[in-house]
């Protein structure tokens, strides 16, 4: 079974990751908003894919907060390259996708709140195929 980091600070849009991620694509769901877990998790070389919000009120790395584009690149770093990361937000302008994934090294973006459940799924399924 393919495991997930879900890494979201708003508990609805956790719960509907985790959801979508369980029923839809049979992987087993971990939600943290810790990077140090997150990092953990990745060098355990088993995670499939890192949902991971870009705005986060409460994570924070050596004392310090940090948001989702900081995350990704560490997750870049730790896993050169190999677990894919999907970013997810609320702040969707035009262009601002494109930006995003270059200044965080994702491999995806998602604009929430996610209204098209099958496109979700199809995007999450499409990454970690890619990875596999």
């Amino acid at each position: 079974m393919r495991h997930v980091i879900v890494v979201e600070d708003d508990e609805h849009n956790a719960i509907l990751f985790r959801k979508l991620l369980e029923k839809r694509a049979s992987c087993q769901v971990t939600i943290t908003e810790d990077p140090a877990e997150v990092l953990r998790l990745v060098r355990g070389g088993q995670i499939a894919l890192v949902v991971l919000d870009v705005s986060l009120r409460r994570s924070n790395w050596e004392g310090l907060p940090v948001g989702g584009v900081e995350i990704c690149r560490m997750i870049r770093a730790e896993s050169h390259g190999q677990v894919p990361v999907l970013l997810a937000t609320a702040h969707a302008m035009r262009g601002d996708a494109e930006a995003l994934i270059e200044e965080s090294g994702a491999d995806g973006y998602v604009a929430k709140p996610i209204v098209d459940h099958d496109e979700f799924t199809r995007v999450a399924l499409e990454l970690m195929e890619r990875a596999a």
